[in-house]
């Protein structure tokens, strides 16, 4: 049977398919012998239709698209598919030799339509593959697809933020451009994309000096995309609500107490989602784009008026360092909410050097060292001179052996770190989580180990909890323990930027032969079995079982890890 498509959307893209390994062995899956298929759901722009894409790449299948303009025309969406005239009885038949259809945008689909799928997947000759968007209700036949548990479902997450990271790895930014991308979208891909453009093309992108990276400081491009996603919430915020919005905007980062703003106005916010209040009181906007998209086209004057003096967020800042510095010394870092900082970096306002080392010290403790030396970077273009930032900036760089942790007790454990427990014997405090992994270390004890990890990754510290595990790696005695070992520390190094250190140097892991690992290569750079079955001359049964046989040896089943296992060449485009 040959594929169809009509109205496919985003079948390719110039960003490479990131992240979303689970998901896309979850739908896949779906698709076997005896499954009945999938429904994906999620906010418009989240990545369902490229998903799905990707699942049913290279596979035989029908598609069909609902539409806006064709929602009142019955079976339009399947108008490519049946003959002009046929009704609800007959199109299922003539569509039961369809083995797989993928159904975009459900929720747009006519009811008759919607009916047909229902009945296809009642009926279960044909694997059914739809995406529906959250937002206005689907016909009530699409829903039943999952609320009567004849499909599984599966809500799609936003991307994490190391995989936005990934996925803009080819724009060059600097990690604290990507983070405020990844907040400001929420997941929603098309508009990432929109800004990325918008942002390049209006070079508004600087450079970093000394790294070949740009960064976006100032207002947001106001695009078509991002008034897009503004219009609704200013069409739902009613009388006094675009007021209320405006005056929350240009108050951020530091919230507004709900006596400063007319109650009966809030009160109908806060039912649309537009607004959160706290237990407090303050009242702060719900979405983070909205703010920036009413800064960015507010006028001058109501900006002037609006604004606050950019003393007043001093205090807020000072506290936010006080946070910080208290959770490290207490050895934990896990995140803190830090929205004043992040707002000025934003904004291109000043940021204190001293607040900038602690921010720095705090992301490279937690093992993100591109986003610790973009902290750094960003205290120094205030203080060229600042000996905190300077160092900061080195450690997070790589210089071991040239520059210490000025923190007693991390510059000890590093020692345990490189491997070298007897050096801080007994002198790490009793009892903490960093005492444990010295003395499992020194014990060579591998379970013990990686309950340090656990308990190190508890604390927010990413880094030392994937050097613990690969650690474990090599004291296991028990080679299934040391290929879990050994996974735990491939997937926890994945969320540290890119960071190379010397426990974590050998985890290109098992002894594969040279077909496995020609085969695990070309799946870690993204193809999928039926491409590297086609580019190898081989079967998609014995790719399959090729790559089985290298997860046992590699010891993980995670095919979004296999970049981190292996050299990976780029992918020749299509």
């Amino acid at each position: 049977m040959r594929t169809y498509e009509q109205d496919a959307k985003t079948l390719e893209l110039p960003w490479p398919f990131t992240g979303r390994a689970d998901e896309l062995e979850l739908v896949r899956g779906a698709l076997t012998a005896g499954r009945p298929g999938i429904v994906v759901t999620g906010p418009a722009g989240r990545g369902k239709t490229r998903l799905i894409t990707e699942a049913v790449r290279g596979t035989d299948h029908a598609r069909v698209t609902g539409t806006p303009e064709a929602r009142d025309l019955p079976l339009a969406a399947f108008a490519h598919l049946l003959p002009d005239t046929v009704s609800l009885h007959r199109a299922v038949r003539a569509l039961s030799g369809v083995r797989l259809l993928v159904v975009d945008d459900a929720q747009l689909l006519d009811e008759t339509s919607a009916a047909l799928v229902h009945q296809l997947a009642v009926q279960g000759r044909t694997r059914l593959v739809v995406a529906a968007a959250d937002g206005p209700p689907a016909p009530g036949a699409v829903s039943r697809l999952w609320t009567g548990e004849l499909l599984p479902r599966l809500a799609l997450d936003p991307l994490a933020p190391e995989d936005t990271a990934q996925l803009l790895a080819g724009a060059d930014l600097e990690p604290l451009t990507v983070r405020r991308l990844h907040q400001a979208c929420r997941g929603d891909l098309r508009l990432l994309r929109d800004l990325v453009t918008a942002l390049t093309g209006s070079g508004r992108l600087t450079p970093v000096p000394g790294t070949g990276e740009r960064a976006w400081r100032g207002p947001l491009p106001v695009t078509p995309a991002v008034r897009e996603r503004l219009a609704p919430a200013l069409e739902r915020s009613g009388p006094g609500g675009r007021d209320a919005l405006e005056r929350l905007a240009f108050a951020e980062p530091l919230p507004l107490s709900a006596d400063e703003l007319d109650l009966d106005v809030l009160e109908r916010l806060e039912a649309d989602g537009l607004i959160d209040v706290d237990d407090q009181g303050a009242v702060t906007l719900a979405h983070p784009l909205h703010g920036a998209a009413l800064r960015a086209t507010a006028g001058r004057l109501r900006a002037r008026r609006l604004a606050r003096a950019p003393f007043a967020h001093g205090p807020a800042l000072e506290a936010e360092q006080r946070a910080l510095v208290r959770r490290m010394d207490r050895l934990d870092v896990q995140p803190v909410p830090t929205p004043v900082g992040e707002w000025l970096v934003a904004e291109g306002g000043p940021l204190p050097a001293g607040y900038a080392g602690v921010r720095a010290r705090f992301a490279r403790l937690r093992g993100e060292l591109r986003e610790a030396a973009a902290w750094a970077r960003e205290g120094l273009r205030q203080s060229p001179s600042h000996e905190g930032c300077r160092r900061e900036l080195a450690l997070a760089e790589g210089a071991p052996g040239e520059v210490t942790d000025p923190d007693g007790v991390h510059a000890l454990y590093d020692a345990v770190r490189l491997g070298e427990p007897g050096r801080a014997a007994g002198r790490l405090p009793a009892g903490s989580v960093f005492a444990r992994h010295a003395d499992a270390l020194a014990r060579g004890d591998g379970a013990a180990l990686d309950r340090a990890a656990r308990a190190l990754a508890e604390r927010g510290f990413l880094l030392y909890a994937a050097e613990a595990h690969a650690q474990a790696a090599r004291a296991h005695r028990d080679p299934r323990a040391a290929r879990l070992s050994r996974t735990r520390a491939v997937a926890l190094a994945r969320r540290c930027q890119g960071a190379r250190t010397p426990a974590l140097a050998g985890l290109v892991l098992g002894e594969l032969t040279a077909r496995q690992r020609q085969i695990v290569t070309l799946a870690a750079a993204g193809l999928s079995n039926r491409e590297i079955a086609e580019r190898l001359t081989l079967s998609v049964r014995t790719v399959g079982n090729h790559l089985y046989s290298a997860y046992t040896r590699l010891g993980t089943g995670d095919r979004g890890a296999l970049p981190w296992l292996v050299d990976v060449p780029d992918r020749e485009t299509a």
